[in-house]
């Protein structure tokens, strides 16, 4: 599977385990950054690059790493056709694609440690969605409700 990895300076040492790791089990992997430690980088211009890549079909997944996870998967779902979830276990790294075809996992690499990161990736890659009607039913809910916010007006401020 072509996987796109990208981290900011939290999750650099995390990605950097990762992605030679996914390549020796057969994927192939696009490294979109952080090249280097940077402590002024920000989660959001790498869960950016990752997101449109997901979504244009460079790649058929994603793994975003941050130093919690939260704010990347933030980030990450503000970009139409991602569905990004945290997920610091197995269950939830297979489940939110054989249920909601999760397409981005996102990782804390100041929560989890390397060989849990390990198998939640393969998890989240060797899963599929399980094309189930209540699946798609719920699915094609989340689409339109993204369609509907897309057209919706953007406010400005905090809130």
């Amino acid at each position: 599977m072509r996987v796109a990895i990208a981290a900011d300076h939290a999750g650099f040492p995390l990605k950097e385990e990762l992605a030679p790791f996914l390549e020796q089990a057969g994927h192939q992997v696009i490294d979109l950054g952080a090249y280097q430690v940077d402590p002024s980088d920000d989660y959001p211009d790498f869960a950016k690059v990752l997101g449109d890549a997901v979504v244009s079909g460079r790649a058929e997944r994603g793994i975003l790493v941050c130093g919690s996870g939260v704010g990347g998967c933030i980030v990450a779902n503000k970009i139409a056709g991602v569905r990004a979830a945290v997920c610091h276990d197995t269950y939830s790294a297979h489940q939110g694609v054989e249920h909601d075809d999760m397409n981005v996992v996102c990782l804390g690499g100041r929560i989890i440690g390397v060989e849990v990161a390990k198998e939640i990736a393969l998890a989240f890659l060797s899963a599929r969605f399980s094309g189930e009607e209540r699946h798609l039913r719920r699915l094609n809910k989340l689409k339109a409700i993204e369609r509907e916010a897309l057209r919706a007006p953007q406010r400005t401020g905090s809130g």
